[in-house]
């Protein structure tokens, strides 16, 4: 299933899938505010979903042997930044496009906004700014490939043997998680702005994806205990930090928002994933079958890059409904124009986010499916005529 953000041929983990479905559910639904996945705000989606697509990714992370590395550096940078790349100079073309229009977002293209601000913040052209995560999920992952290697070397150098055991998982979960608070402690104390929160959002995120790998090899084994029981501790943890922190939510993003000191994120981070992890274990032998629910599941990418474009296709359905009807009379064209955060919501009614999020999600997924269906029907044609002519 691969990382959660690409289509891997490793063999498709139910589990795994399901819960990357739900992470990306959230993420769509996280950019309405709408908290149909929060379980009554027990669980906000900013105090974990982002770090989850981390310890997703972290859980399907494969040692990589000698010999390997060029070829892992490949496959990710083409299933990860080859097509960000792409996307981001369409994303560029529409930007341009629609300022002619009157709109007022997004930037210039330029060699900085194409190549340098992907990884600088990501929202340089507005429209794909979701996106942001995948240019530094790359990072991440030539981070955790140069640290394994050196920590291994060095291993073997020291002890003479290899980490059989996995004993190292321990030093690269402690290690990442010390360097991770000090950079919620630094922006704390207002130290992480400017071009610093691109170091700090890596920093502070790739403990999570350590965490992924670390279940893997150290609890999953051990991760049997009764549902009841289970779900007694992790929501009774996340009730405790409910009534006394200041409010658990943060932006892994722009690495602010920490109201709780440098620890507290991390648990709830801990809880959240706990919680989902634990959920879709239950919901496996019920749904995990559904050939959608998979799709779902191998196709975040897909999701995560246009569902922002969905909603301003929305928008501007219901911008013609307000111009040319009268209908929709409390429509915002300022905020419409210069706000890519506005929703508007007919009459006011919270659950027409509703319509959103089922478009966000299922609009992208639908032409991914055509897609990846035409893609299927032209290979077939050439393969029998391929035959045909032998």
């Amino acid at each position: 299933m691969g990382s959660g953000l690409e289509n891997d041929k490793t063999e498709y983990n139910i589990t795994f899938g399901i819960l990357t479905g739900t992470a990306i559910v959230m993420v769509v639904a996280g950019h309405l505010g709408y908290g149909v996945l929060t379980v009554g705000d027990l669980f906000p989606y900013y105090s974990f979903h982002v770090p989850l697509f981390m310890f997703i990714s972290g859980y399907f992370y494969k040692e990589v042997g000698k010999g390997q590395t060029f070829g892992y550096v490949k496959k990710k940078v083409c299933r990860l930044l080859v097509p960000y790349l792409l996307w981001n100079l369409v994303y560029g073309l529409l930007a341009w496009l629609l300022r002619g229009y009157g709109f007022s977002m997004g930037e210039e293209i330029s060699v900085r906004t194409l190549f340098l601000a992907p990884f600088m913040h990501g929202y340089q052209f507005i429209y794909n700014y979701a996106a942001w995560f995948v240019p530094v999920l790359l990072v991440i992952e030539m981070m955790n490939l140069l640290m394994r290697f050196i920590c291994g070397w060095s291993f073997e150098k020291l002890s003479r043997r290899r980490d059989e055991g996995g004993n190292l998982e321990w030093f690269y979960l402690a290690g990442s998680l010390a360097i991770g608070m000090i950079v919620v402690c630094l922006a704390i104390g207002g130290h992480v702005w400017g071009d610093y929160k691109a170091a700090g959002r890596i920093l502070f995120l790739y403990p999570s994806y350590q965490m992924g790998q670390f279940y893997k090899k150290k609890l999953e084994k051990h991760d049997t205990m009764g549902n009841l029981v289970y779900f007694a501790i992790v929501m009774g943890v996340q009730t405790l930090l409910q009534i006394g922190c200041n409010g658990l939510a943060f932006s892994s993003v722009w690495c602010t928002g920490f109201a709780n000191g440098p620890l507290v994120p991390y648990v709830t981070i801990v809880t959240g994933i706990a919680f989902w992890l634990r959920i879709a274990k239950v919901a496996a032998p019920v749904i995990g079958r559904s050939r959608v629910i998979r799709f779902l599941g191998q196709n975040t990418y897909t999701v995560m890059m246009h569902h922002v474009l969905v909603f301003m296709l929305i928008k501007m359905i219901l911008a013609g409904v307000a111009a040319g009807t009268g209908l929709c009379g409390d429509f915002d064209f300022a905020q419409f124009y210069s706000n890519i955060d506005y929703i508007y919501l007919v009459n006011g009614v919270e659950h027409f986010k509703m319509v959103y999020l089922a478009a966000g999600v299922g609009v992208p997924l639908a032409i991914r499916y055509g897609v990846v269906k035409g893609q299927a029907g032209l290979q077939g044609r050439y393969f029998a005529g391929g035959k045909d002519g032998e």
